[in-house]
């Protein structure tokens, strides 16, 4: 799928300068701890709601269908694609992961913050759709410790983790296109800086304005 195409697609929202929901977009290499900040971030934070991503891959340890992922076969996802229900969309280590588009206009349009959790290509679509996602890129603080992560978590085989070790470089050099930069160095200050963030998008103009609107109108600020 192309960027022109999810822009085509999704012209009546990307016209749109403004939303009464925010949409955060979380993106790093394989083995950063992106999946963990989320999740704490959904404990601390229940106003941030997660969209719930389709992919061909088969379910790791204790993930559960509509949990973690929709797990389907590639011949459900080409239907989904065949249907262009996915805002985007994109083949990751051999795999491919896709975000339905009326799952994240649904809630962002009805003032819910949203996150999604997915790869650098997927959020560089989005940004075409949704000019005002926030892009938050998770880094590890080095490429010894990100080896050290994947093969700790004893999932993949040595092969399989030289592969997300070679993909990690590509996709850290993205890291200037995102808004936000958090390392997970310590995982209890990566959260925290997370939490920042999203926090931060609520102290905006027109987020208190929607939020807080009797004390505007209390102080004579017009809309």
């Amino acid at each position: 799928m192309t960027q022109s195409q999810v822009a085509q697609r999704s012209e009546n929202v990307a016209t749109q300068a403004d939303y009464p929901g925010s949409l955060f977009v979380v993106a790093a290499p394989s083995g950063a701890g992106k999946s963990s900040l989320v999740k704490a971030l959904l404990e601390l934070d229940t106003r941030v709601h997660p969209t719930v991503s389709h992919t061909t891959r088969t379910p790791r340890g204790q993930e559960k269908h509509g949990r973690e992922y929709f797990f389907i076969s590639n011949a459900e996802f080409d239907a989904m694609v065949g249907n262009r229900a996915f805002i985007e969309w994109a083949n990751v280590h051999g795999n491919r992961y896709g975000t339905a588009q009326k799952a994240v206009e649904d809630r962002i349009l009805q003032g819910a913050d949203v996150v999604l959790e997915i790869d650098f290509q997927g959020a560089m679509q989005i940004k075409e759709v949704f000019a005002n996602a926030v892009l938050i890129f998770i880094l590890p603080p080095s490429l010894e410790e990100l080896r050290s992560r994947l093969e700790r978590r004893g999932e993949d085989k040595p092969d399989v983790i030289e592969l997300r070790m070679r993909n990690a470089c590509v996709e850290m050099a993205q890291a200037e296109k995102f808004d936000y930069v958090i390392i997970n160095e310590v995982f209890e200050r990566a959260v925290f800086d997370l939490k920042s963030v999203v926090h931060s998008q609520r102290l905006r103009y027109r987020a208190q304005q929607r939020a807080r609107a009797d004390v505007f109108n209390a102080l004579g600020i017009d809309a």
